[in-house]
C-alpha cells in the first residue's frame, strides 16, 4: 500500500491499542492527522487477539434493520483491507472464505434455521437451508444427528492476532506514535469540551489534543472524566478452546448448540465460547471448558481426537441494546469506538471509517 499523507494539522489521542484504536489510528494517519496511541498493556493484549475470528455477518442477524445492513457493509470491506494489510507488512491476516454452517439437533430448532435463512434469502443474501446430507456434503465432520442446518457461504474467517500484527506494523510504518505502558488517569475537559488527557507517572502530564478517541473495550466506562458521555459499558467474559487436529479434518466453520468451531487450516481449531457475566476475573474453569468442549464434541464428535493445546478467557465490551458505541460522544472532542460486544473483529474497518469521518466531519 503506498499512501500519501498530507498533514492535516490536527492532533489526536487514542486510547486503546486493540483492534479498534489501531484501526482507527491507521485510517486517521491516513488521513492526514498526527496521531498518539495510547495502551496501557502491549497492542492487541485483550480482546482484540481473543477473539475466534468469525466474520458472522448474517449468522450474528437476528432480522432485518440497521444492524445487519452494518454487519454486510462490514464484511464486504474484509478482503481488500486485509489484501492492502498484507501488502503494506508482509503479514498474513488469516483471511479465509470458510463459510459458516449453523445445525440444529431437533425440529422445534429447525425452525429458526428456516425463518432465519428465509428472511435472508428474500433480503438478497447468500442463505441456504440444508437438510442432514446436504450439511455433511459441506463439512463432513458434523455429527449424524443433526437435523437441519442453515449454510452461509459469505461468512468468513480471520485470525486475530495475527490481524492486530499486521495492524501495529501498518500503524508503526505509517508514523503512529505508539505509547506502550501508559495509563490514562482522565480525560481532559476544559469549558465542555475534551481537550486531551492526563497521563499518570509521565513528567507530561496532559497530552493535549484536537480529539479524543475511547477504544478501551470493556475498560471505556473506568476512564474518569467521560463516563456520563455514553452509554456505560460492561465486561462479559468468554472463555476459548484451542485443539490441534493432525492431520486437519474440519474445513468449515460449524455452530450450534452453544458452540462453535473454527477451523485455521492448519490443525488449529478454535471453540467457543462462553458468555458470563463475571466482572473483570481472567480465568479459564473447569466448568466453562466442560461446555465448550461438550457443545463442540457435540458439533463434530471426530475433533474428540483432537489434543487440547491451549485455554483462554477474554472480555467482550458489551452495551444494553447491543449496539455499538461509534462516533461522537455526548462530550464534544470526545470519540467512541467502543462497546462491540461479540462482533468487534467484524466491525473494525468500519468503526475506524465511522470515526474519522466524524473526526473530520465527513
Amino acid at each position: 500500500m503506498t499512501t500519501s499523507i498530507t498533514f492535516s494539522g490536527m492532533r489526536i489521542a487514542i486510547i486503546g491499542a486493540g483492534i479498534m484504536g489501531c484501526a482507527s489510528a491507521l485510517e486517521l494517519r491516513k488521513r492526514g492527522a498526527d496521531v498518539v496511541l495510547l495502551e496501557r498493556a502491549i497492542p492487541g493484549a485483550e480482546a482484540s487477539s481473543a477473539a475466534a475470528g468469525i466474520l458472522g455477518a448474517q449468522m450474528e442477524s437476528h432480522g432485518p434493520g440497521p444492524l445487519v445492513d452494518l454487519f454486510i457493509r462490514a464484511r464486504s470491506a474484509y478482503r481488500a483491507w486485509t489484501d492492502e494489510l498484507r501488502e503494506t507488512t508482509g503479514i498474513d491476516c488469516g483471511y479465509r472464505p470458510t463459510g459458516v454452517l449453523r445445525v440444529e439437533y431437533t425440529e422445534k430448532d429447525a425452525k429458526i434455521l428456516r425463518d432465519l435463512a428465509g428472511w435472508q434469502a428474500a433480503a438478497g443474501l447468500r442463505a441456504e437451508v440444508v437438510d442432514a446430507k446436504r450439511a455433511r456434503a459441506i463439512e463432513p465432520e458434523v455429527a449424524e444427528d443433526v437435523v437441519l442446518g442453515a449454510y452461509f457461504p459469505d461468512d468468513h474467517q480471520v485470525d486475530p492476532p495475527q490481524l492486530l500484527r499486521a495492524l501495529v506494523a501498518a500503524t508503526s510504518r505509517a508514523g503512529v506514535e505508539v505509547r506502550s505502558g501508559v495509563t490514562v488517569e482522565r480525560v481532559v475537559v476544559e469549558h465542555g469540551k475534551c481537550v486531551g488527557v492526563a497521563i499518570a507517572g509521565s513528567s507530561e502530564k496532559e497530552l493535549r489534543a484536537d480529539a479524543v478517541v475511547l477504544a478501551a473495550g470493556s475498560w471505556s466506562s473506568l476512564v474518569p472524566g467521560a463516563k456520563d458521555a455514553f452509554a456505560e459499558v460492561r465486561p462479559v467474559r468468554g472463555q476459548i478452546v484451542q485443539l490441534e487436529e493432525r492431520p486437519p479434518k474440519l474445513r468449515t466453520t460449524v455452530i450450534g448448540a452453544g458452540a462453535y468451531a473454527v477451523p485455521r487450516g492448519d490443525g488449529r481449531v478454535i471453540c467457543g465460547s462462553t458468555l458470563e457475566n463475571a466482572g473483570f476475573r481472567r480465568e479459564v474453569t473447569a466448568a466453562g471448558v466442560q461446555s465448550i468442549l461438550n457443545g463442540t464434541l457435540k458439533l463434530a464428535p471426530s475433533l474428540g481426537a483432537a489434543t487440547m493445546a491451549a485455554t483462554w478467557s477474554s472480555f467482550r465490551p458489551h452495551v444494553t441494546g447491543d449496539a455499538p458505541l461509534i462516533g461522537k460522544s455526548d462530550l464534544p472532542g470526545l470519540f467512541l469506538a467502543t462497546g462491540h460486544y461479540r462482533n468487534g473483529i467484524l466491525l473494525a474497518k468500519i468503526t475506524a471509517d465511522a470515526v474519522a469521518d466524524a473526526i473530520f466531519q465527513k
